[in-house]
């Protein structure tokens, strides 16, 4: 009687028709990607809605599930300053990267490392995964040094190595490592990293397949059209024209220097559009920019 009652409601049938042609286009995508390793950075409005974080998280389950090796970086920057706020310390940006002494770098550790991450290890946890958290501090994860910008940005890093031998193994125990992007030295000094370019450093040490920016960009705008894939070649066009501009420079650049690097593809999508990260990966259409390398995309 339930049977008979669900396929005589109007409009039922379309609707499972349009299910199951969802669920036949990601079949191949699946096949494809089992076994392979994304990182992906996670920013933007996706860490604060409600709505958005159990979207993501749900997401980033179903990836993990599926076969797919799944490495999550994320920032955390607004948590930072807030805190910083409740202690009475100023915060200042150069060139967009907060200004990190001794004591904001406590900050960036205790936010970051603390609370942020592991508000993201209970959540991914709660929807099914097995997510844990990693500090870059935790098993040599994350070497640094000071940046180019350090005269000015105090203690502000730059990878120089990642414990690709740690994330493995805990891939290989299909846990999803959540890494606060912190780093350090030698001589013990602690580095705050830009949430992006950690990213970039561990997709290119783990020999990743792709590369995934969740922010607050729809993707590379062209007029009203947003351009799905965009090789190296139309990018420099791109921004010799004034179409690639601002901020978006910066993310094309570092995206290349990514994809020479050696991994396959680097996509950036909109974290406000909900489930905008099976969208894109399982969908013919998809729903950002993917930045291809030259051969790719002839």
């Amino acid at each position: 009687m339930n049977k008979l009652c669900r396929d005589s409601h109007p409009g039922m049938k379309d609707r499972q028709t349009a299910i199951g042609r969802v669920l036949i286009e990601a079949l191949p995508y699946i096949r494809r990607f089992e076994g392979k390793t994304f990182v992906i950075k996670y920013g933007g409005a996706a860490m604060i809605d409600e709505q958005l974080k159990n979207a993501f998280a749900q997401n980033v389950t179903l990836l993990r599930k599926v076969g797919i090796n799944v490495v999550l970086v994320h920032g955390g920057g607004n948590a930072i300053t807030k805190t910083a706020d409740s202690m009475g310390m100023k915060t200042t940006f150069v060139h967009g990267k907060r200004v990190t002494d001794k004591q904001m770098i406590e900050v960036v550790q205790m936010t970051l490392a603390g609370k942020v991450n592991q508000n993201i290890v209970q959540l991914i946890s709660e929807h099914g995964a097995k997510a844990v958290g990693v500090s870059g501090l935790d098993a040599n994860t994350i070497r640094a040094l000071p940046c180019r910008e350090a005269e000015h940005l105090g203690l502000v890093g730059e990878i120089t190595d990642v414990n690709t031998g740690y994330l493995d193994l805990l891939c290989q125990a299909r846990l999803i490592p959540v890494i606060a992007p912190i780093g350090f030295d030698t001589q013990g000094n602690i580095y705050n990293i830009n949430a992006d370019d950690a990213a970039s450093s561990i997709a290119i040490a783990l020999k990743a397949e792709k590369l995934i920016y969740v922010s607050d960009v729809e993707g590379v705008h062209c007029g009203e059209k947003i351009l799905k894939s965009v090789c190296k070649s139309e990018a420099a066009d791109l921004i010799e024209q004034g179409i690639i501009s601002g901020g978006m420079i910066p993310k094309s650049l570092s995206a290349y220097r990514t994809l020479d690097a050696g991994v396959n593809k680097v996509h950036l999508i909109d974290g406000r559009l909900v489930h905008s990260l099976l969208l894109e990966i399982f969908t013919n259409e998809g729903v950002g920019t993917q930045f291809v390398s030259e051969k790719e995309s002839q």
